[in-house]
Parts: structure tokens; C-alpha cells; sequence
């Protein structure tokens, strides 16, 4: 489970940074920073759920 949340994120911020290099892509970047902050809020309540 943690090995696929760092892939997501990985890819979500590769989106983002080429989001921001294209001008034209600029709603693909807040898309993509969208769905890093909820990838991350998931692993991390999954994570401290496991940990009790």
C-alpha cells in the first residue's frame, strides 16, 4: 500500500511540474496538485489507522 501512494504522488507531482512549464496546462498542474494533497491525507490516515 505505501509503495503505491509514493507512485501516485510521484506522478502527481510530475504532472504538476509539467502542468507549470506549459502555460496552456495550467489546469492540468491544479488537477494534479489536487490529487497529490488527497494521495497524501489517504496515506497518511491509512498510515496512523495501521499504526493503533
Amino acid at each position: 500500500m505505501a509503495t503505491l501512494v509514493i507512485v501516485l504522488l510521484a506522478v502527481w507531482l510530475i504532472v504538476a511540474v509539467v502542468g507549470f512549464v506549459f502555460e496552456g496546462l495550467m489546469w492540468l498542474a491544479v488537477v494534479a496538485l489536487i490529487l497529490f494533497v488527497a494521495t497524501a491525507a489517504v496515506g497518511w490516515v491509512r498510515r496512523k489507522a495501521v499504526e493503533r
